[in-house]
């Protein structure tokens, strides 16, 4: 089996996702900053270009929904960072 480019970058956006939830559980990584979903939706784009070569249905919905929960915890972030604490 030769691995192709695709393949490549699935598996790095793969390794890139497992790596970000093992640096959350380590405490290295807050769910709430916007690093955390920033490499989670890098980690599933990767996934979804290497689906564009061998299309899996099943995983695309799933990189899609991890890339939009991505997005949603990236406004998230923003609209916090943009609150000024009265006082």
């Amino acid at each position: 089996m030769a691995i192709e480019w695709h393949d490549l970058l699935g598996f790095t956006g793969v390794l890139l996702i497992l790596a970000v939830y093992l640096l959350l559980q380590m405490q290295r990584l807050q769910a709430t900053g916007w690093l955390y979903s920033a490499l989670n939706g890098a980690g599933a784009m990767l996934v979804i270009v290497s689906l564009t070569q061998e299309f899996n249905f099943s995983a695309f919905v799933l990189e899609i929904a991890w890339l939009l929960i991505s997005l949603y915890g990236l406004k998230a972030w923003w609209d916090r960072r943009k609150v000024v604490p009265s006082g």
